[in-house]
């Protein structure tokens, strides 16, 4: 099913994006040019300790992110929001902090509920700016039109995307993201690898897509390393960033596929962090997907410096790659129970809208058996 050049597609991005260290600075002109003069926050704690940072003074904000947002932080959110009445959201943070500032601002002038909403082309037109910051180089959601949020229910990531939560602007500022420990650094460096290697593999692939995937994995392989040995080196931080703006980019028109599928459940099921939970499963699905597309795995792996030569010498060489960065590379280290993996498998199969599109049909129990195969 991968697409041609003459096959359509439709690519959005916001229509500013400043990329570079030292842009932040110039935020204020942005804000004040616009005419904004209400903004608020949505963050986490450390982020928020750091609001001064944006130059525009004692911002009212949203502070209370956790991972794997639900919906009860949504609705926290909101609920701080509109007792402010901002004309401007601006995302400053992860990419839980960017999504849940899309969702907000497409909410705030609304009073449908998040049912209402979810899905695609169903949010209201914003009312309200929205800006978007990035503080990690994982998730590229500073471009993206789509956002996540748990439904404490079912335990499912539900998505929303709507073109109406495109940023007005995207701020990416490498120097913000020295501050990250290396382990965080390493595990959202695999999720912005995660997302160029689906986009670039799946059955939707594009070329116009593929340009920017198989870019952003050649940056990853080049600078994700250097920047986990040493987290002020400013040149591996702007080439993390600009693989994660990438990443971004390809979502938006292809999406992920069985890599995120599967990663879910252990966010959702065992709280493990969004990038960890990538990482753990990355290896897997790329080595499960080679001989469905062998010519782009080999890309891949030359890239990133892997052994392809069968499908268990790209497992074994794509999991060092990911112990190197010094992330634990078994489910167990992370409190997953084996008693847990057939409920998850069934939860992962169950996530359609990506697995339909990956490379290879994976069936509940090749889910299953990926799941073990990293316990």
């Amino acid at each position: 099913m991968t697409l041609t050049l003459e096959s359509k597609l439709d690519l959005l991005r916001p229509p500013t994006v400043r990329f570079g260290a030292g842009q932040l600075a110039d935020f204020p002109a942005w804000v004040a040019a616009r005419g904004h003069r209400r903004p608020f926050l949505v963050t986490d704690g450390f982020n928020g300790a750091r609001k001064t940072a944006l130059g525009l003074g004692d911002v009212p904000l949203f502070d209370g992110l956790r991972a794997e947002p639900d919906l009860a932080v949504l609705e926290a959110a909101l609920a701080a929001a509109r007792a402010t009445e901002p004309d401007l959201v601006i995302g400053f943070g992860g990419g839980s902090a960017m999504d849940l500032a899309k969702l907000v601002a497409v909410m705030i002038g609304s009073d449908l509920p998040f049912s209402a909403i979810s899905g695609p082309n169903r949010a209201p037109p914003r009312r309200v700016g929205l800006a978007q910051i990035p503080t990690t180089a994982g998730t590229g959601s500073e471009v993206g039109t789509r956002a996540l949020v748990t439904d404490p229910a079912t335990l499912n990531k539900v998505a929303t995307e709507s073109p109406h939560m495109l940023a007005d602007i995207a701020l990416i500022d490498p120097a913000l993201t020295q501050s990250v420990p290396p382990a965080i650094t390493a595990a959202t460096g695999v999720d912005a690898l995660a997302h160029c290697v689906e986009a670039f593999t799946s059955r939707r692939a594009h070329p116009l897509v593929d340009a920017y995937a198989r870019e952003g994995i050649g940056l990853v392989g080049r600078y994700l390393q250097r920047a986990v040995a040493d987290g002020d080196d400013i040149e591996a931080r702007a080439g993390l960033s600009l693989a994660a703006f990438y990443g971004g980019v390809s979502l938006g028109p292809v999406n992920t596929t069985a890599g995120h599928a599967i990663s879910y459940p252990l966010g959702t099921t065992f709280g493990i962090a969004h990038g960890v939970a990538n990482a753990l499963i990355f290896p897997h699905v790329l080595a499960a997907n080679a001989a469905a597309t062998p010519e782009k795995t080999g890309m891949i792996c030359a890239a990133l410096g892997l052994d392809a030569s069968d499908e268990a010498s790209i497992l074994a060489s794509a999991t060092a790659f990911c112990a190197a960065l010094g992330l634990p590379m078994r489910l167990r280290d992370y409190g997953v129970t084996q008693a847990a993996l057939p409920t998850m498998a069934s939860q992962a199969h169950a996530i359609r809208r990506l697995l339909d599109y990956n490379p290879r049909l994976l069936s509940v129990g090749d889910i299953e058996a990926i799941y073990h195969a990293a316990y």
